[in-house]
C-alpha cells in the first residue's frame, strides 16, 4: 500500500516549499514513524537554504536521509522526534529521535531510530542532536576537574556546550556572546555571562562556536599559555583570518577542530553517544535552548525570518500535530 506523508524541500536561495512524499509499507526490518517534533538547526540550515555549502563538502555535508544533491533541491534536516505506528513490536507505540528532514511520517531502517527515554519529553528530545554534539566536542576538548572555561557563541550548539559544561565539578563557565539577552539563558543553564569585551581572560579552555572572525580572535585572547581553542563553527564557504602572529606562539596555543562527523573517543560507537545525549536530556535545564515554536505548514515562511534574526533564536521546534488532523493537505 502507498501513504502519503509530506516533506519541506529547500527549493532556491532562500526558498522552500511542502511536498507531497510517496511511502511504502515497512519492510521486517523497518518502521514506519509518525513525526511528533522537528528541530530546526538554525546554523547549518541557514547555510543550506542559502546555498552555502561549498562544492568541495557536499558530499560531507550529506544529512542521513537527505534527498536531492546541493545547493538545490534538497530535502535537508537531523532533528526529528516520533512515534513508531508500525514495526516490530517492541517499538510499536514508542517514541523515537532520528536523524530525519522535516516530514510527516517517514519510513527507516529500525537501525536508523533511538528510543527517546521515558524520562525525556517527546517536545525536547529534538536537542538530541544538538546535545550530541556538545558531548563530541566535550570527548575532543576532554575538559579537567577546577578548569576556567569560555564558551564564545551562545547560539543552539554554544548553549548545549555549556549545558553540559555545567555539570562538571568545581570548574568556572561563562557564556560569551555579543546579544545581552543571552544572559537570561546562561543563567537558566547556571553559567555565567559575559559580552565579549568583558570576558574574563586566564581560560584553561575555550570552546568557540560563533561562527565569526571576532569570535576566535576573542577566544585565543582569553586563553593562558598553552591553552587551546576547541572550533566548532561551521562556516561554509566563507574563508576566515586567524590571529596566528602576536601571542599566538609565544603562549603555545592550540586550535583543534571538533565536528560530529567523527567520534570524538575510539571506544564509543554513534549509537552510545547519541543514547548518552538523550539520557542527558532528562534534565529539564535544556529546555532553556528551546525558545520558539511554528507548525510544521509554517515552515515555508518561517525559515527565512530564522536565517535574517527576524526571528530570535536557539532550537525553533516544529508542531507536526495538526499536520496530522483529519481533514489537513
Amino acid at each position: 500500500m502507498t501513504r502519503v506523508a509530506r516533506a519541506l524541500w529547500f527549493t532556491s536561495g532562500g526558498n522552500s516549499e511542502i511536498r507531497p512524499v510517496e511511502l511504502t509499507d515497512p519492510g521486517p526490518d523497518e518502521v514506519l514513524v509518525r513525526t511528533l517534533f522537528s528541530g530546526v538547526s538554525r546554523g547549518t540550515e541557514t547555510l543550506v537554504l542559502r546555498g552555502g555549502v561549498p562544492e568541495n563538502q557536499h558530499e560531507v555535508m550529506r544529512a542521513p536521509f537527505q534527498e536531492g544533491d546541493f545547493p538545490w533541491p534538497v530535502k535537508y534536516g537531523y532533528l526529528n522526534v516520533g512515534v513508531v505506528e508500525t514495526g516490530p513490536a517492541d517499538l510499536v507505540g514508542r517514541t523515537v529521535f532520528c536523524l530525519y528532514p522535516h516530514q510527516t511520517n517517514y519510513v527507516v531502517p529500525v537501525s536508523a531510530v533511538t528510543l527517546v527515554p521515558d524520562a525525556v519529553p517527546a517536545a525536547r528530545a529534538v536537542l538530541a542532536g544538538t546535545v550530541e554534539t556538545a558531548v563530541n566536542a566535550l570527548w575532543d576538548a576532554a575538559p579537567l576537574i577546577g578548569d576556567r572555561i569560555a564558551v564564545v557563541g551562545a547560539g543552539m550548539v554554544g548553549c548545549g556546550v555549556a549545558a553540559v559544561l555545567a555539570k562538571f565539578p568545581g570548574t568556572k563557565i561563562q557564556l560569551v556572546d555579543t546579544d545581552p539577552t543571552r544572559a537570561a539563558v546562561a543563567a537558566a543553564l547556571g553559567v555565567d555571562f559575559a559580552l565579549p569585551q568583558d570576558a574574563e581572560e586566564g581560560c584553561d579552555l575555550v570552546v568557540h562556536a560563533s561562527a565569526t572572525e571576532q569570535g576566535l580572535a576573542r577566544s585565543l585572547e582569553l586563553l593562558v599559555p598553552e591553552g587551546e581553542v576547541i572550533e566548532l563553527s561551521w562556516y561554509g564557504d566563507r574563508r576566515v583570518s586567524v590571529p596566528l602572529g602576536e601571542f599566538f606562539h609565544s603562549r603555545r596555543l592550540s586550535v583543534r577542530s571538533s565536528q560530529v562527523g567523527t567520534i570524538g573517543r575510539r571506544n564509543r560507537t554513534y549509537a552510545q553517544r547519541l543514547a548518552l545525549a538523550l539520557d542527558l536530556l532528562a534534565d529539564p535545564v535544556f529546555d532553556a535552548l528551546i525558545t520558539g515554536e511554528s507548525l510544521f505548514d509554517e515552515l515555508p515562511d518561517v525559515l527565512p525570518k530564522l536565517a535574517d534574526g527576524r526571528i530570535p533564536a536557539l532550537c525553533h521546534r516544529i508542531d507536526y500535530r495538526a499536520a496530522h488532523a483529519p481533514g489537513s493537505s
